[in-house]
């Protein structure tokens, strides 16, 4: 089950990062179809959110076809946004994690690693749109 994390500095509205980490766990096979989210209260628990916040991006999921809200029984993962297994990701994964290890030894913080990498993303996108 997936674990939410918010954070505050990010500029992100809560909403929008529990969307955001639902894609992330759908893209990356944590979830999968049939996988239930934590229910509302479950959420707000361990948040201390409003739960509107919580019903609004779970509607948000719903309306991208990513989840379906069964009534009485909860919030479940409809679709998949995987593109290979995770195994085929293993050894990406295992390259980024030196990456984030050498740049941790360089200094950077997380906004500073924040920034790179969606500096060399953009890049990589406006090469390939080119």
């Amino acid at each position: 089950m997936i674990e939410f994390r918010l954070n505050a500095r990010s500029g992100v509205p809560t909403y929008l990062q529990l969307v955001q980490q639902v894609r992330q766990a759908i893209r990356l096979g944590v979830l999968q179809p049939g996988d239930q989210l934590p229910t509302v209260k479950e959420v707000v628990g361990k948040l201390a959110i409003n739960p509107n916040t919580v019903l609004k991006a779970y509607r948000e999921l719903d309306h991208e076809g990513l989840v379906e809200a069964r009534r009485g029984q909860g919030t479940f993962v409809s679709r998949s946004l995987v593109p290979a297994t995770p195994a085929e990701h293993a050894s990406l994964r295992s390259a980024l994690l030196r990456w984030l290890e050498r740049a941790r030894a360089d200094g950077l913080d997380e906004d500073d690693v924040t920034a790179l990498f969606d500096d060399a993303l953009h890049t990589a996108l406006v090469e390939d749109a080119a």
